[in-house]
């Protein structure tokens, strides 16, 4: 892991990530910070959400044809996700709530070093239609 050096704006981002209480993509980040930083560019912040992405302190969360949306990490709450396929919705799932896979489910000698679990379906409301 690389230490993300700490700037102004990179400082905003996370702030802005940590606050959310969405998945966001990256344009609306960048709205978000230009109201702290009006000179931030686009560029910029995903220059930043890359850094962050890389030091392990953001994760992505990519589906094809959608803009990829980020989600940090926040220490001492690990979460999983699931996916509404109708409307795109992102929830969190507690991972404490998520049975542990036995590790004789993995190759032998497998070393986790991460783990990302989607649950992909219908939201409530979706259903409701």
């Amino acid at each position: 892991m690389t230490m993300v050096r700490q700037t102004k704006q990179r400082s905003a981002v996370v702030e802005v990530l940590r606050a959310a209480r969405s998945h966001p993509d990256a344009a609306w980040i960048h709205a978000q910070v230009r109201a702290q930083l009006p000179s931030v560019s686009l560029g910029t912040v995903y220059r930043t959400l890359d850094a962050l992405v890389r030091d392990g302190v953001v994760v992505t969360l990519e589906r094809a044809g959608q803009a990829t949306r980020y989600d940090y990490k926040h220490e001492g709450r690990p979460h999983h996700h699931a996916v509404c396929r109708t409307c795109g919705a992102i929830f969190d799932v507690d991972a404490g709530d998520v049975p542990a896979l036995p590790a004789s489910a993995l190759p032998a000698g497998f070393q986790v070093t991460d783990v990302r679990l989607e649950f992909m379906g219908v939201c409530p409301d979706c259903q409701r239609g």
